[in-house]
């Protein structure tokens, strides 16, 4: 499903790369899915444990063209935070059509540092080995964020999302939503498969340190 009325700018064809990068995906995916299967038990457990409500949280974003698909993250919130998020928008802490608060209260005390070392983001591993999204690429954003874009900014859904990418190995929440998209767009005009490496190299201390992640 499209979001009405919405006309995404093309990207450039590289059908050579985008190949490759899906084989990537799907080899990746699937070995790290066996592999971090006892992590997350683990964490499902201590979300149990932790909080009334479901493990994995469940979420429509928008992908490549602005198609829509089920986004899935460990629930790092209360079981009613989607309910409770206009009640405290005027917190945001951020710029553009984007909402963050760093000391959010509707964050679980397991939540908090899944967030903080990207842990939350773990079942995405499950959208990339279906197609939804790759392990690079510009983060997939929500409807009503898409909404408020300016029509430069469209052309973040010129490609399929991903896990991490430039914005997250550069200050992630320390950047104004005006450079996070500047950051999409310079990854979508000059990606290559070594761009991509160098890129989850580079996320690996970005998320161990924690700096500019809630």
């Amino acid at each position: 499903m499209l979001l009405e009325g919405l006309s995404v700018p093309a990207a450039q064809s590289r059908p050579g790369y985008l190949v490759v990068k899906r084989i990537i995906d799907v080899l990746g995916a699937a070995i790290l899915l066996v592999l971090l299967s006892p992590l997350f038990l683990t964490l499902a457990l201590c979300i149990l444990v932790d909080s009334r409500g479901p493990v994995i949280f469940k979420q429509k974003r928008l992908g490549l063209g602005g198609r829509a698909f089920t986004f899935y993250k460990f629930r790092s919130m209360c079981v009613d935070a989607e309910d409770s998020r206009q009640k405290i928008l005027h917190l945001n802490e951020v710029s553009g059509p984007i909402f963050k608060i760093k000391e959010d209260p509707r964050v679980t005390r397991v939540g908090r540092w899944l967030r903080r070392y990207s842990l939350d983001e773990l079942p995405q591993i499950f959208n990339v080995l279906k197609g939804d999204m790759s392990f690079v690429g510009p983060r997939p954003p929500l409807p009503c964020e898409v909404e408020k874009y300016e029509d430069w900014q469209l052309k973040r859904l010129s490609v399929i999302p991903g896990i991490t990418c430039l914005w997250q190995i550069s200050g992630r929440s320390k950047l104004s939503f005006d450079e996070w998209v500047k950051l999409d767009l310079k990854y979508i005009e000059s990606r290559t498969l070594w761009m991509d490496l160098v890129i989850l190299i580079r996320t690996i201390p970005a998320v161990v340190s924690g700096d500019g992640a809630y």
